[in-house]
């Protein structure tokens, strides 16, 4: 240990890989320079420069590229408002890409999927619940966004000479749908909303995590394609937050410069406001056109050197141009290892989210005889991991996770009940719901009814992944969709307990669920250990701990138009209307107190800070763990309600009591205005301390409030301005 503490990290070593990278560009011939602009660099043999694929996932996991642990998806992760579980995956994640890089370099296999610089994590915020490729991010909340996007990060990269993996924050930035419009729709926001809201995660990503790659996105943001755009790449991520890493496109998205963004006219120009304004990588072929850009005078040699200089500064810090690779002692057997899938099925419960529950939880191993288990989604694979996945050595669906819990003790009786969105399960069929009465006949033999709803992969995730009748992997509406609904009544009118269990990667309409059912649970895509985690917790092996990381809004309408990308009316920070269920909220089986909180002061000037204090303590009879949270409200014409500031979260047994501690910088007590500038407004703020946001649906569904406390603001005071601006 105190050899390790002696050496220097991958980012003390930053200058040193950049002067190596700059010797070895300054070899080039522009034709040799031009090759490693694409996410396929050539091999230039001379230089003894490998081929090397730029192009890597690790949503949930090592993604695309066989056996992998699988985690929940990223929505899901969220979930468990846990920084030290997020840490500890990326480090999984960045143990198994090794383990991965070493087995396919030692037999010369260097394709797409196999390279240590990882296009994640997404840290684009989950605006609409309709967006289909919201199931990749951390939720609706800036603030929670930005600590688990930090610690994901750094838990991937690590801290030791070499970088383990390369972490990249996408799509920067205001990017969430619609996904059939994504490659020429124009997101148009105010400089308020940007530096508020959609900026946050990015900017941690950068100062905080020291990420080494960022990516723009398909679209325009105020009228800029964001792989090309001067405001986005060179004014705020370069300038303003000093980022020193690499810039790479969105796959194929600098062809949208001229196809369908209309703002060059052929691919030349493309490639040279691309490159001009800061993207050193094309994913795609398009930076083939970079010779005739500098030939025509459209782009300097010079700024290519730069791009390449960004660009194997990373290769150099992840060690791959050492003697010795670093981390090659990892063998291959890492991957999916018994001890991940252990910590697989871990996260699993953590990530589970109760909404409701009417006493009828936890289930009692035996007391039911005959258990119904009805739904496309009850024992689904695809329903277990969502999109941009790995290959798990094995998956348990929610049927095989009950069925193998209660082994001979109860008769599981199963249904898929319905197709998930089609009419019939059957294409030979002369009638529509076709499971209709093998699902009447199983809720008349049942004592117990688990209905598993929701979507897939197959219709909610990205433009041409998931291209269908429903939006190109958006969502229509928040109804679920086909004949699920259907389903769901058929359960609640056979008198019987019905418990629903929705696997997806965003919210639905759960009204009807919220009124019939006696539990309901919001499952997310659980990951490849998710039915035996959703058993564990049915029956009281696990306590649930998850919180939403995003809004159940009541319906459909409650949602301001998808394509608008002002923050009025939206999440829990700016909506108008009551949810269905909170942001921040989700059910125990135990109860906790929270007490004796105490502020360090209740005055906050520009270099302040107030340190908050308390107990919690588990009055339950279960081991469980709750999230301390803190929101703060600062009064402003164009201020949100309120926001989360800091959380906690606390393990504790039975009778156990921790002290919580939570600092809260100025900055938390400050609003960006119009001009990007942070601003501490002398007068009253407000500063809740509870185990949910401060609303009163929170409150009525938990029965307790958050303590709250007024704040003095003693001074203005501009803590931050952004150089950039639209």
């Amino acid at each position: 240990m105190e050899q390790k503490k002696n050496k220097l990290t991958w980012k003390e070593r930053e200058q040193e890989f950049r002067a190596r990278a700059h010797e070895l560009v300054s070899k080039m011939t522009l034709d040799e320079k031009i090759s490693q602009t694409l996410h396929q660099s050539n091999e230039i043999e001379r230089l003894n420069i490998p081929y090397y694929n730029w192009w890597n996932e690790a949503l949930h996991g090592v993604g695309r590229a066989g056996t992998a642990t699988v985690f929940p998806q990223a929505i899901g992760l969220a979930a468990a408002f846990d920084e030290e579980m997020m840490e500890k995956i990326g480090n999984v994640i960045a143990t198994e890409a090794r383990a991965k890089f070493n087995a396919q370099d030692a037999h010369e296999d260097h394709d797409i999927y196999k390279g240590l610089t990882f296009w994640s994590p997404n840290v684009n915020l989950f605006r609409d619940p309709r967006w289909g490729r919201g199931q990749e991010t951390y939720g609706e909340d800036p603030y929670l966004i930005s600590r688990l996007g930090v610690r994901f990060i750094e838990g991937l990269q690590g801290d030791d000479e070499f970088m383990k993996a390369a972490a990249c924050v996408k799509h920067f930035a205001v990017h969430s749908g619609p996904e059939k419009d994504r490659h020429g729709f124009n997101a148009t926001c105010g400089n308020r909303d940007l530096y508020e809201t959609y900026l946050p995660a990015f900017k941690a990503g950068v100062q905080e995590a020291h990420v080494a790659g960022a990516m723009g996105a398909y679209n325009r943001t105020n009228g800029e394609p964001c792989c090309g755009s001067k405001t986005l790449l060179m004014d705020i991520l370069r300038d303003d937050w000093g980022f020193t890493g690499y810039v790479t496109s969105d796959c194929w998205a600098i062809k949208d410069f001229h196809l369908n963004h209309k703002v060059t006219e052929n691919e030349t120009e493309s490639v040279a406001m691309a490159i001009n304004n800061g993207c050193d990588l094309n994913c795609g072929n398009l930076y083939g056109n970079l010779y005739l850009a500098v030939e025509r005078g459209l782009v300097k040699e010079e700024r290519i050197d730069e791009a390449l200089e960004n660009l194997y500064a990373i290769r150099m810090s992840l060690g791959l141009f050492e003697e010795k690779i670093p981390y090659g002692d990892i063998p291959f057997t890492e991957n999916d290892s018994l001890e991940h899938r252990k910590f697989n099925l871990e996260v699993s419960k953590k990530t589970q989210v109760l909404l409701k529950n009417n006493g009828i939880l936890p289930l009692k191993k035996g007391a039911y005889k005959t258990i119904g288990v009805i739904g496309p989604n009850a024992n689904s694979r695809p329903a277990l991991f969502g999109n941009y996945e790995g290959t798990s050595s094995r998956y348990i669906t929610v049927l095989e996770g009950i069925q193998d819990y209660v082994g001979d003790s109860a008769r599981v009786l199963y249904s898929e009940g319905c197709h998930l969105f089609k009419s019939r399960i059957s294409g030979l069929t002369r009638f529509d719901d076709d499971r209709k009465s093998e699902v009447e006949a199983i809720a008349e033999a049942s004592d117990i009814l688990i209905v598993c709803l929701g979507l897939d992969g197959s219709i909610e995730g990205e433009e041409g992944d998931s291209g269908n009748e429903f939006a190109s992997g958006d969502k229509r509406n928040l109804q679920y969709p086909g004949l699920q609904p259907e389903l769901l009544q058929i359960a609640c009118a056979a008198g019987k307990p019905v418990i629903l269990l929705s696997l997806c990667g965003s919210t639905m309409d759960m009204r009807y669920a919220d009124e019939k059912a006696d539990a309901v649970i919001q499952c997310w895509y659980p990951g490849a250990q998710g039915g035996k985690a959703i058993a564990a917790l049915l029956f009281g092996e696990a306590d649930f701990e998850g919180k939403l990381p995003m809004t159940v809004y009541q319906k459909t309408e409650d949602l301001p138009d998808f394509e608008n990308y002002e923050m009025k009316g939206r999440t829990y920070r700016y909506m108008e209307c009551d949810p269905l269920y909170p942001f921040g909220y989700g059910l125990s089986y135990t109860k906790f107190d929270l007490s004796n909180v105490k502020l360090s002061d209740t005055k906050i000037a520009k270099d302040g800070k107030i340190v908050v204090n308390a107990t919690l303590k588990n009055t339950g009879k279960f081991a469980g763990a709750e999230t301390v949270q803190a929101y703060v409200s600062v009064p402003g014409e164009f201020a949100p309600k309120y926001q989360l500031k800091g959380l906690k979260k606390v393990s504790l047994k039975p009778g156990e009591k921790k002290t919580v501690e939570i600092e809260l910088p100025a900055e938390a007590f400050a609003l960006f205005d119009d001009d990007a500038k942070l601003c501490l407004t002398k007068g009253n703020a407000t500063l809740f301390i509870g185990c949910h946001q401060p609303d009163a649906v929170s409150e009525k569904l938990t029965g307790n409030a958050c303590q709250k406390f007024d704040i003095e603001v003693t001074e203005d005071a501009v803590l931050y301005a952004g150089k950039g601006k639209f």
